[in-house]
C-alpha cells in the first residue's frame, strides 16, 4: 500500500473471510514497516475466529535477518501479544530466551536470528493485537502471525 501520488502516512489493510460456511483458513498474515521505540510501534491485529475451541499461533518479530535485502533494518525487535482489552498476554525480546523455545523450534519456522522475537500462544475465538517495537533504535521490521491450527 502507498499513498496516492507517493504520499506517506498511516494506513490500514484488512482481510475478511465473508463466508462462514466454507472451511477456509488464513494461514499467515504479516506487515513490514518502520518501527521505533516506546509508542512508535507497529501493530498487527488479528481475530481468531470460526474455530471451535482454541488454536495455536506463532508470532514473529523479524528485523536483523532482513539485512542485505532491506535497508535500515531494526536490530533488536521486541514483540508483545495483547488481548481485546489491551492486557499483555505474552512478551518476548530474544526468541531463544523464551520458555517455549523448543516448541517454537518444533514449528519448523523459528526466527533465524537470535535477536528476533517469537511468541507461541494458544488463543480462543477473540480479537488480539501483536505489537512490535525496537528494544533500541529505529528500523524496518516485519511482524508475522501464523495460524498453526
Amino acid at each position: 500500500m502507498n499513498g496516492q501520488n507517493d504520499t506517506t502516512g498511516v494506513g490500514l489493510v484488512e482481510v475478511y473471510d465473508l463466508d462462514a460456511n466454507v472451511d477456509s483458513l488464513l494461514a499467515n498474515i504479516s506487515t513490514r514497516g518502520v518501527v521505533g521505540t516506546n509508542d512508535d510501534v507497529m501493530i498487527g491485529g488479528f481475530i481468531a475466529g470460526n474455530q471451535t475451541g482454541t488454536t495455536r499461533v506463532l508470532m514473529r518479530g523479524i528485523g536483523p535477518s532482513l539485512a542485505g535485502r532491506v535497508a535500515d533494518t531494526l536490530t533488536d525487535p521486541v514483540l508483545e501479544l495483547h488481548d481485546a482489552n489491551g492486557a499483555t498476554l505474552a512478551a518476548n525480546d530474544n526468541w531463544k530466551d523464551s520458555p517455549d523455545r523448543e516448541a517454537i523450534e518444533a514449528t519448523g519456522i523459528p526466527p533465524s536470528n537470535d535477536l528476533e522475537s517469537a511468541i507461541l500462544h494458544t488463543v480462543s475465538k477473540a480479537a488480539y493485537t501483536a505489537v512490535l517495537r525496537g528494544n533500541e533504535g529505529v528500523g524496518v521490521a516485519l511482524v508475522e502471525i501464523y495460524n498453526l491450527r
